[in-house]
This record gives C-alpha cells, sequence and structure tokens, in this order.
C-alpha cells in the first residue's frame, strides 16, 4: 500500500494540522509503518501549540477517564524524547523537557480543604500527591507569598517547550518518509461509492487520494468534522498569558496554581473564569496564566483579563508585583462539553479519524493520545481504555449551543 500511495502522491494517512496532537499521532503512525502526509492551511505548529505553556500535568485531573491519558501521556513522555535522540542525534530532539513538580495551594481554609480531598481522591487513582503543611510550602517556592492555608506537592508534573517537542516529533516523521506540508488547506474529503467511507481529501492544490484522514485541527476541529459530515461539539475557548522579564533562577521553580484552576478549568459555560497559574522558563521568563472563555474567535486582548492574572500572580507571588511584562498573548483550545478529548474512528464516516478536544490539556496528553489513534489504526491493543474518547458519546445528532 505504500509504494502505491507515494506513486498516485496520496498517503495511507493524512493528518490535518501539524500542532503536537497531530504531530503525535504522525509521528506514532510511521513508527507503524505507515506513509503519512501532513497538512497544515499556517506553518507548523503556530495555532494552539504556540500558545501554551508547556504544562505535562497530573495535578488537576481528578481520577477518571482524562487523568488515566494523563498519567500514560506523563509516563511516555520521556521514553520518548529519548527514543527520539536516539533516532534523530544528538541536538535534534531537544525541547527544555523539566520534571519540576507542581504545587497547588489554597489562600483559605474552605479552599484548602477542597484541595486536601481532591488530592486524596487523586492519591487513590496512583498520583503522587503529597500534602504540605503551610509552612512547609515555603521550602520549594521560598518567594511564595505566607497566606498559603493548605499545599499539595506533585512531583509528576513536568513542562517542556512545546513548538520545540512539536517539531521534534515531525523531524522523526520527515526521517521516516512521511512528508509535510504547510500553506495547503484541506477543504473537504471525498467519499468512495458508498457514499460514507473516506478515500481522499480536496486541498488548495488538488486532490490527495488517502486511506484515512486526522483531523487534529485543535478548535477549528468542530468546523472540520461538520464539512466532513461528522459534526462534533468542539468549539474554541480563549485563553490569555502573560510573559514577565527575566527574572533570577529560583524566582520560580514549580508550576504553581491557585486551588480554584480545577473548577475554572473543568467549567462549562460560556463565561470568563480566571484562575492563577504561574511557573518559570528557562529563559527565565515567568508565565502568567490562566483565563477561559467561549466567545468564538474573537481574538482580543481584553484589559480586564491581563489585569486579573497579573493582580493574581502578584498575590501568590509578591516579588512579581513590580516586575515588567514583556508581552501578553491568546490563543483558543479546543473545548468539548464533556472536557474529554474525541480519539479514534468516527463510525458515521468510516476513514474520519479525530485527534482532538484536548482544551489546555493538548501538550501533556499528546503521546497517549498519538499511540492509541494509531494502536486503534494498526488493529493493536489499545494501552487505555478508548471507550470514553469516542466520537459516537456525542450521539448522531446531539444539539449543543455555542457562539461562533
Amino acid at each position: 500500500m505504500r509504494k502505491e500511495r507515494e506513486e498516485d502522491g496520496g498517503a495511507d494517512v493524512v493528518v490535518v494540522g501539524s500542532g503536537i496532537v497531530g504531530a503525535a499521532c504522525a509521528e506514532s503512525l510511521t513508527r507503524r509503518g505507515a506513509q503519512v502526509l501532513v497538512l497544515d492551511r499556517g506553518p507548523l505548529a503556530a495555532g494552539t501549540t504556540a500558545c501554551g505553556e508547556g504544562n505535562l500535568l497530573v495535578s488537576g485531573r481528578a481520577p477518571g477517564p482524562a487523568l488515566a491519558l494523563a498519567q500514560a501521556s506523563l509516563r511516555r513522555w520521556p521514553r520518548l524524547l529519548a527514543a527520539l535522540r536516539e533516532e534523530l542525534g544528538p541536538g535534534r530532539a531537544e525541547c527544555e523537557y523539566e520534571a519540576k513538580g507542581g504545587l497547588a495551594v489554597a489562600m483559605d481554609d474552605a479552599s484548602g480543604a477542597a484541595l486536601r480531598a481532591f488530592a486524596a481522591a487523586q492519591r487513590a487513582a496512583g498520583v503522587d500527591a503529597r500534602e504540605l503543611a503551610p509552612g512547609e510550602a515555603a521550602a520549594f517556592e521560598p518567594h511564595l507569598t505566607r497566606r498559603v492555608r493548605a499545599a499539595v506537592h506533585y512531583p509528576e508534573d513536568a513542562q517542556l517547550q512545546p513548538v520545540l517537542a512539536t517539531t521534534s516529533l515531525l523531524a522523526a516523521v520527515r526521517a521516516r518518509g512521511g512528508r509535510i506540508r504547510t500553506g495547503v488547506e484541506v477543504t473537504g474529503v471525498e467519499t468512495g461509492r458508498d457514499g460514507r467511507r473516506i478515500v481522499g481529501v480536496r486541498t488548495s492544490e488538488g486532490r490527495v487520494p488517502c486511506g484515512a484522514v486526522v483531523n487534529a485541527c485543535g478548535p477549528w476541529a468542530g468546523q472540520f468534522a461538520a464539512a466532513a459530515g461528522a459534526p462534533l461539539p468542539v468549539v474554541p475557548r480563549r485563553g490569555t498569558v502573560l510573559v514577565t522579564a527575566p527574572l533570577p533562577h529560583g524566582t520560580v521553580r514549580h508550576t504553581v496554581y491557585d486551588a480554584g484552576y480545577v473548577r475554572a478549568a473543568g467549567s462549562t459555560d460560556a463565561a470568563l473564569h480566571v484562575a492563577t497559574v504561574v511557573e518559570a522558563t528557562q529563559a527565565g521568563t515567568v508565565l502568567i496564566g490562566s483565563s477561559r472563555r467561549r466567545a468564538g474567535f474573537d481574538a482580543t486582548l481584553r484589559a480586564d483579563v491581563l489585569r486579573a492574572l497579573a493582580r493574581g500572580a502578584a498575590r501568590l507571588f509578591p516579588v512579581l508585583g513590580g516586575v515588567p511584562v514583556m508581552r501578553a498573548y491568546g490563543g483558543f483550545r479546543p473545548y468539548t462539553p464533556d472536557h474529554l478529548p474525541v480519539v479514534g474512528e468516527d463510525p458515521r464516516r468510516p476513514g474520519l479519524w479525530h485527534a482532538t478536544g484536548h482544551e489546555g490539556a493538548g501538550i501533556g496528553l499528546a503521546p497517549a493520545t498519538g499511540e492509541l489513534l494509531a494502536e486503534l489504526w494498526a488493529g493493536e491493543p489499545p494501552h487505555v481504555d478508548p471507550e470514553p474518547f469516542r466520537a459516537h458519546r456525542f450521539g448522531p445528532a446531539r444539539p449543543f449551543r455555542h457562539s461562533l
């Protein structure tokens, strides 16, 4: 099949989207010998991936399918990066990976009780969640406010630079014979004689025959799915990040967030939700998030959101109160109403595979997502239960109200 696909300009699998989820799918598929073509209408990894903070977290996940996927991904990231370095050579898979750990903190007794209960449930599900006495938090973060009433340390949490990680994955795809083309928009799918199974895609540069297409379009995945005849309730959810001037190493040592983060991330309404997340990069800058709001693809940087982020960061780390902000940027997360990604083949349109709906966790969940999709495509036993992530969970025509 591989030789025939190459000769007619096609591919076994066309991956639509060159962000970190699409790249992870392409990497896992090419490792199994698939001839893969990655198409993106924009530059590589220029959408949601470029706006991510690079978090690889288990700390923000309640027990359930999403946590299982996060745990599988967190275990896989170091092994995957080591394998890529061996395959590509020195310096070809460096992405600033750091197993720095996370710290969740509460500023009042009620939030502290909720945080401790949440951590206890996580521990029962296998998460390393270590409760700290209020005074112990200062040993982990010397610049953290002394107003902390409860804290939980998550040593498994990590961080990397998402664009570098994506380009490393795509470098492996190229090394195995995969093709990557940017500036090419996929405008539709073509079906066979049965009118259902996908046999190709239409692009801005012509037709591409294929055996399968992967919808890795991030916040645009709902639009792509609808155009392919298999609508999904994936819509954009806006987020904003502040970036400070570089600070001395160790000013912020972990990914630190307040106890309201889990509640904000799990909210289902379209209103603005802000919860504080603070973390440093290897360059010394500090990234400050996070906000969530569903308002279509409105890219406005709102002053009230920027102020709320700055206030929250200074509340957790008073030392940040006088630090200059170099820039602010925003991006769109692919939101689903049940907060679970969509991974696997769509029964309504055979040959259409989805890898989307990770909202703000795509960077962390990418390796397990790519591996799960490739396992299902190849007919292998899946390493996690795929059922919670199937597209059919939304029903054939489940209504979903949103603003676009």
